[in-house]
């Protein structure tokens, strides 16, 4: 009795080993279908950007996204559920990205605050020259009535936050720097009406996107508020 127990006691590390490469088998394909999984998620959310921005919201069916993807309806549904759905994710995804070059350009460590107000001047113009289709994107949500909701949940508030940031910044500037009788609030809202507007406009005219007159006009603003902080564009 006392050989066997000792036996079967010798023999259970090996069935654990064998179990954890199973287990370690088991992962691997899965993490493969995770992957996969993902990257038809983006192929999806690639193919409905392109078609906004080219036809608008009207004429996007899921149909049509998964003939440009060039799979069948039943995986683009499976995703996403429904066309709502997919849009969320779309307008997310967007934001996502325009907060990820606002957090490089705008939040990095040891900028000064008039670095920091170039930096948010910098991304929304970076933004608009590097991904047009983006931004066409972000036009049409904000102007459709049909899509305004999923705009006020999703991109609205970060548009919000923007504004409140550069705001603090102006205040900033404006306190460290001496400067009197400047409208901070009328500023604030000015640069942010300047972006929307040359987004506005480079969507409806393509060829503009490459010209510097968003930079221009808005340094054009803040040096006529802090004349010793910001140089005017030659």
């Amino acid at each position: 009795m006392t050989e066997r127990k000792a036996s079967v006691i010798a023999e259970k590390p090996k069935v654990a080993m064998a179990e954890g490469r199973g287990s370690a088998n088991d992962a691997a394909p899965k993490d493969r279908r995770r992957e996969r999984g993902e990257a038809s998620v983006q192929r999806i959310i690639d193919a409905t950007i392109d078609l906004i921005a080219e036809e608008g919201l009207a004429s996007v069916t899921m149909q049509r996204i998964a003939e440009h993807v060039g799979s069948s309806n039943a995986l683009v549904v499976f995703h996403f559920r429904s066309k709502e759905n997919l849009f969320r994710a779309v307008l997310q995804y967007l934001s996502d990205r325009y907060d990820e070059l606002w957090a490089t350009l705008v939040r990095a460590p040891g900028l000064s605050p008039v670095e920091r107000l170039m930096g948010a001047v910098e991304c929304a113009q970076r933004f608009a020259r590097q991904h047009p289709k983006w931004v066409s994107v972000f036009v049409v949500f904000s102007s459709d009535r049909k899509s305004m909701q999923i705009y006020n949940e999703i991109g609205l508030p970060s548009d919000l936050a923007y504004t409140a940031e550069a705001r603090e910044l102006l205040i900033e500037i404006s306190r460290s720097g001496g400067y009197a009788g400047v409208d901070i609030d009328t500023l604030s809202e000015s640069l942010n009406y300047l972006v929307h507007g040359a987004w506005y406009w480079d969507h409806l005219n393509p060829s503009s996107r490459d010209t510097n007159v968003l930079r221009k006009t808005m340094l054009l603003l803040l040096h006529q508020a802090f004349p010793r902080h910001f140089e005017l564009m030659r």
